[in-house]
């Protein structure tokens, strides 16, 4: 009687993953390929559909985000999510994705091919979305000095694509945040965000006033 009521009782449920815990991050190759329903899950299999293919309104060959395939080649894209909703924990959730995008290890010539995608499911409509473009603003300066780009994505995303305006390449299945290196062939970028006009110049010195010049008359 005793080991039936052993094997019958209830498991206790996991204690609720504190936030200090998040964003939970794990390098795309370790997401089955079926997709899931949990926040990271939904995420990854958005990559791998998405911005890792080709799209017909895109204007241009290749994938979505060209970074994307050769990231998950080198298994330096890293996915999470987190269930904050009040700017002050998103903030210390991306300072961590951020900590946790300068420790991928790669090669010094593989390095513009980190990522690290954090997705926000509680942060939905109008609100939840001005709490993360703070976040972004917030953490923009020294984004920009450590010559790095941080992205919002979200579901009504109203962003145009570089090519093709009446493209929208920012719209995903959750809100979310992402990081990426900025690299010379963001000029386009640049020209939309012009304080990242100055590292943009001081990292590409020789080709890069010759990038912005041709995004300016694309």
């Amino acid at each position: 009687m005793t080991a039936k009521a052993s094997t019958t009782a209830e498991a206790p449920s996991a204690p609720p993953i504190p936030h200090e815990a998040e964003p939970g991050l794990r390098a795309l190759s370790a997401f089955p390929l079926t997709p899931g329903s949990a926040p990271d899950h939904v995420v990854a299999s958005w990559v791998r559909a998405y911005l890792m293919r080709p799209h017909a309104e895109l204007g241009r060959a290749g994938a979505v985000c060209p970074f994307t395939p050769v990231a998950a080649r080198l298994d330096s894209l890293l996915v999470g999510s987190s269930r904050a909703t009040d700017e002050a924990e998103i903030l210390a959730v991306m300072g961590r994705a951020l900590a946790a995008f300068d420790a991928i290890a790669c090669r010094p010539e593989q390095r513009p091919f980190r990522a690290v995608i954090v997705a926000f499911p509680r942060c939905g409509g109008d609100e939840g979305r001005a709490r993360l473009k703070a976040v972004q603003n917030r953490l923009r300066p020294e984004s920009i000095y450590r010559g790095k780009m941080i992205g919002l994505l979200e579901p009504q995303s109203e962003d145009q694509g570089l090519i093709n305006p009446d493209f929208r390449p920012l719209r995903s299945p959750l809100p979310l945040l992402a990081i990426r290196t900025l690299v010379e062939n963001d000029a386009p970028f640049v020209w939309r965000n012009p304080r990242l006009a100055p590292i943009y110049l001081l990292k590409f010195p020789l080709k890069g006033p010759l990038r912005l010049w041709s995004a300016l008359w694309r």
